[in-house]
């Protein structure tokens, strides 16, 4: 049998990345016991505009956070996750939709979840506002440009299997946590203009105690962890948003 000569790795760039790089998606030929570091370093040699955001950046392997000096193999898909923003099955609802949630959401996601043994529903909806907010690393030149001015709507990506992967992770954990198996997380991705929700949380328990923690927790881990970004739209450009990704509970 022939030995492979290099390893082949995918390698996907988000959000602000992306654009740095003006690509999606590169192909990597790296020799046999190559970290993920080294994949970050040929990558930064390619587009060196990349270098800045290293100190902000982690890593997901096929699905998965990784630490950079994890081994890779052949046919292995590299996500380099820039800062991030802050499927159904039972009685979780965990989805990712590229179409406006409607004012009528909670109702739907309390009306899919929610049953008789039910006494608290809570719902939380996380709105586009017209107010900056603080830009992620390397953006602090360009948000400085748009100083005073208004936010006239906000652009979402999410790296899609990756995101569904984190949320069922927090689902998992607000269940062992909180005993709370009735929960929604959906979120937006595209352009929401001012006003409209880009993220719903519902969470339904016997009590409320249980429900409102649970919901709580829900929305501060799907902005921390999951590899969901965001721009602010100006009249003539665009800020990314964030902090560095948590990859894991507090």
């Amino acid at each position: 049998m022939t030995a492979v000569s290099a390893l082949r790795i995918r390698v996907r760039l988000f959000a602000v990345q992306r654009e740095l790089a003006g690509t999606r998606e590169l192909a990597l030929e790296l020799p046999h016991g190559a970290t993920i570091e080294d994949a970050w370093r040929a990558i930064v040699e390619l587009h060196p505009v990349l270098a800045p955001g290293r100190q902000s950046v982690r890593f997901a392997r096929n699905g998965t956070y990784a630490e950079p000096g994890d081994g890779l193999s052949d046919g292995d898909e590299l996500a380099f996750i820039p800062p991030v923003s802050g499927g159904a099955s039972g009685r979780r609802i965990l989805e990712i939709r590229d179409t406006p949630l409607g004012a009528t959401i909670l109702a739907e996601l309390e009306d899919r979840l929610a049953s008789p043994a039910d006494g608290a529903v809570v719902g939380f909806i996380g709105r586009t506002r017209i107010w900056p907010g603080t830009p992620a690393p390397g953006q602090e030149a360009e948000a400085a440009r748009h100083k005073g001015r208004s936010v006239e709507s906000l652009t979402y990506e999410a790296h899609d299997e990756m995101a569904l992967r984190v949320l069922t992770t927090i689902a998992d954990e607000v269940e062992a946590r909180f005993g709370v198996d009735g929960l929604a997380i959906v979120h937006r991705t595209g352009v929401v203009p001012l006003g409209e929700a880009s993220v719903a949380i519902v969470a339904v328990a016997p009590h409320r105690d249980a429900a409102f923690a649970a919901a709580r927790y829900a929305i501060d881990e799907t902005k921390a962890r999951a590899p969901i970004w965001k721009a602010e739209q100006f009249a003539d450009g665009h800020v990314w948003i964030g902090e560095p990704a948590r990859q894991g509970p507090k």
